[in-house]
């Protein structure tokens, strides 16, 4: 068979798209090699049926060894109810990666428990407690979504299930208390991870394409 031909079934076969040039594969499907974990409690995150896992009583920070500056991070993501995680973007190991770096937020917001006392920069796919998402994207409690993170310099936007959700720069946020509490928004680079909070929440076709 056609080399060519041998790569696009071994892709289609992990579960990535024949269409995305560039991109590298962060989870071998069967071990956490190339993460390392942080500040993580009970089982941490575990591999189940080619998925990164954290489950109800497991979490802590999942990080990768590396480090990316400008990135396109995409990613399948399945909830819980009530379920709550993040995506950690330029991230230090050490320190609340909300604040130190960066929190995408991933979160079952249309849950009963917190209706009334979210605020809209907690809401799915919000630069966590800076700049708000745009609501109603995501597929119901059980389903797969797929997200697409991008951090092109001071640009983030967040795609969900194929909408743009999020579009900013960060220099909008100009608030002195707000930028004193998140002086990660100003970090070039870092650690992209998963940020547990104690629900079972669910990864799968995990890859990231490096920026200039």
């Amino acid at each position: 068979m056609h080399k060519l031909a041998i790569a696009l079934l071994l892709m289609a076969a992990a579960g990535f798209a024949a269409d995305e040039p560039g991109f590298t594969p962060l989870f071998d499907g069967k071990t956490l090699t190339g993460w390392k974990l942080m500040g993580g409690h009970g089982p941490g995150y575990v591999v189940e049926d080619g998925k990164i896992v954290c489950p109800a009583d497991g979490g802590g920070n999942l990080f990768t060894e590396q480090e990316y500056g400008n990135f396109i991070f995409r990613f399948e993501f399945k909830l819980t109810p009530g379920a709550n995680n993040g995506i950690g973007i330029r991230a230090p190991y050490e320190g609340d990666a909300a604040y130190q770096g960066m929190e995408i937020q991933i979160l079952d917001d249309g849950d009963e428990m917190y209706k009334g006392k979210i605020r809209p920069e907690q809401y799915h796919g919000s630069v966590y407690d800076m700049i708000p998402a745009r609501t109603g994207f995501r597929k119901p409690v059980g389903e797969w979504n797929e997200e697409e993170i991008v951090a092109n310099g001071r640009r983030i936007t967040v795609k969900l299930n194929g909408v743009i959700i999020l579009d900013a720069d960060l220099g909008m946020v100009r608030e002195p208390k707000v930028l004193a509490k998140h002086p990660g928004a100003a970090r070039p680079s870092g650690h992209l991870g998963f940020l547990g909070h104690g629900s079972l929440v669910e990864f799968r076709n995990i890859r990231v394409k490096k920026l200039q």
